[in-house]
């Protein structure tokens, strides 16, 4: 008889309409509680909620100052955006954490933002990016994949010439802490993007809110794992869902449908302000109380 996966909780904290000493305070408070596994910043440039000329810090410079003030928790940004970074430039950001953290890194990644979300559309324009449409970002990020794990586990320079990506005498060094390299989570529902997840991925995210469309879609990929000859349960499915501070039982309702579905990643979305002791509060209204 099958083993049940034991099941994973984290927080995420998206880091916009707050100050850097809030989230600070509370993932080091989340580095001292045995229930909070793992902790989640996100990736955008400017606000996608709240006040849109409100602050929004970059993800992965905050993620290192937090992995420098941590010891314990797992750590990563759910997700990067594909289109912000050169591959080979987001290899080497991605290894310096994983060597600042001492091996916690786990590697979120996804196309980036939808583009029917205009208050993440825009982050482009403001910096100057390219927007480039789904089927372009879909295969652009199954070649960074590639790109960056052979930047993290080959030993000599190489080229790679792919259709969106040209790298020449490409070599990452140091290589990650964690050998052969980071755990790669791949985020996103369309199935262009699940495609990418059955080749690459060890964890496959969703975001929370419709479990039976989450359900449909785990069991697309595992289709698209039979179809390469991947076994489906070597990918972990992770779900992300947002936590009530006035309703927890809401909450608690979610997690235990999402554990039922097969989901055994659980990310729970902090809203801020972040109440004083929140994360033992997530561990003993949430967490304890939906196991």
């Amino acid at each position: 008889m099958p083993r049940t996966p034991r099941t994973s909780f984290g927080i995420m904290t998206a880091p916009m309409q707050v100050e850097y000493p809030d989230l600070l305070r509370v993932w080091q408070e989340a580095d001292t509680v045995p229930e909070i596994e793992h902790a989640w910043l996100f990736d955008h440039l400017m606000p996608i909620g709240g006040d849109p000329d409100g602050p929004a810090f970059e993800g992965w410079t905050l993620l290192s100052a937090l992995a420098a003030r941590t010891r314990r928790l797992r750590l990563g940004v759910m997700v990067t955006s594909n289109r912000f970074r050169p591959p080979a430039m987001l290899a080497k950001i991605a290894t310096t954490v994983d060597v600042v953290s001492g091996g916690r890194l786990d590697f979120g990644i996804g196309v980036g933002s939808r583009p029917d979300h205009p208050l993440a559309r825009r982050e482009y324009e403001a910096h100057g990016l390219p927007f480039h449409d789904s089927a372009h970002a879909v295969a652009s990020l199954a070649e960074a994949c590639t790109v960056i794990r052979r930047l993290w586990t080959e030993e000599k320079p190489f080229d790679f010439h792919g259709t969106h990506h040209h790298l020449t005498g490409a070599f990452g060094n140091p290589k990650p802490v964690q050998r052969p390299h980071p755990p790669i989570l791949i985020g996103g529902r369309s199935a262009a993007t699940l495609r990418v997840v059955a080749e690459h991925a060890d964890l496959w995210n969703i975001p929370g809110g419709d479990i039976e469309d989450a359900i449909d879609r785990s069991a697309l990929l595992d289709r698209y794992c039979a179809e390469i000859g991947r076994a489906p349960a070597t990918i972990t499915r992770s779900i992300h869902l947002s936590a009530s501070y006035d309703r927890p039982e809401t909450t608690r309702a979610a997690i235990r449908e999402a554990i039922d579905a097969g989901f055994h990643h659980i990310v729970l979305g902090l809203p801020s302000p972040y109440p004083a002791g929140v994360a033992r509060w997530v561990a003993d209204e949430l967490i304890r109380k939906s196991t």
